[in-house]
This record gives C-alpha cells, structure tokens and sequence, in this order.
C-alpha cells in the first residue's frame, strides 16, 4: 500500500483549550484592527497578560485563514508635466535583423 503503520493509524491531535482561547481573542481583535500582521498581534497579547510566541501565534492566524492587511507596493509615479512618449513599435512586427534598435543610457551615479 506504500503507507507506514503509524501513518495509517496516526490522528491529528486536537488544539488545546488554551489555543481555542487564544484564537477566540485574535478573532475579536483582528475585527476591530485587521491590519494587524503576526507580530503586532503577539504584542497585543504580550500586553494583556499572555506570554506568547510569535510563531505560534502565525501558526493560529494561518490555521484562522487570517491575514494583517498591508498596503501596496509605493511604485514611482510620472508628474504631471512630463510629456508622455508614443509607443512606435506597437503594430510593427520585427521580421528581420536590424529593422529595429534599442538604445539604453546609463549615468553612473557621480560623488557629490
């Protein structure tokens, strides 16, 4: 069967009553405060009374299907005022060499 005896006969043991506890209040913080990631979550409890891992607290948010929300990447974004440049190969279609180039200039950073 390619399955080991104590695999087929192992059962996942059940969380404690203390975990259940510990989800129960990361359930109700996580409402009011869901940007909240792990570490933050960990050092709310550590300020109620609990002295907790962060790990552990990661493995019952993940178990929770809980998350912090953090915001997007900040990517640069064009002013205003600079003109914005056509695309001029958008419906051309490169058959041959040398029908096209590509220039890229580079500026070393210079000491100030």
């Amino acid at each position: 069967m390619g399955l080991s005896r104590s695999a087929y006969y192992y059962t996942p043991a059940a969380e404690t009553p203390e975990n259940l506890q510990l989800m129960r209040l990361l359930d109700a913080q996580y409402l009011i405060t869901p940007f909240y990631g792990s570490r933050r979550m960990t050092v709310w409890l550590q300020t109620q009374g609990y002295p907790i891992n962060r790990k552990r607290i990661q493995r019952l948010m993940r178990l929770m299907g809980l998350e912090g929300v953090a915001p997007g990447p900040q990517t640069s974004a064009a002013h205003s005022a600079h003109p914005r440049y056509p695309y001029l190969l958008r419906d051309v279609s490169v058959v041959r060499p040398n029908q096209a180039w590509c220039v890229d200039i580079s500026v070393p950073q210079q000491a100030a």
